[in-house]
């Protein structure tokens, strides 16, 4: 049987920006914009939804009197993110007729 798939990570840039922060753990908004090659307004709501779910904490700051925002990946978005893998590899198992 397939197992579920987390649906808040269905969402490709949602998937990106979180894929990104397993590896990094925290990053300002700008680069994981690039990196995802997204746009401010999009990735900004998805950031949101992934706040909102407590798979990061988002830190509002400032650096040389500019704004930045750091994204930080959280226990549960770690958790989450390894469940969604597992989960998506039953999908490559071959199933019983």
């Amino acid at each position: 049987m397939y197992e579920e798939l987390d649906s808040l990570l269905l969402s490709q840039l949602r998937l990106a920006a979180m894929s990104y922060l397993m590896v990094v753990k925290e990053a300002d908004f700008n680069t994981i914009k690039d990196q995802t090659g997204a746009s401010s307004g999009n990735l900004s709501v998805q950031i949101n939804k992934l706040q909102e779910a407590g798979y990061i904490e988002v830190e509002k700051t400032y650096r040389n009197n500019y704004p930045l925002t750091i994204c930080k990946i959280t226990p549960a978005g770690i958790q989450a993110f390894e469940g969604f893998y597992r989960h998506l590899q039953t999908y490559f198992k071959e199933k019983p007729e």
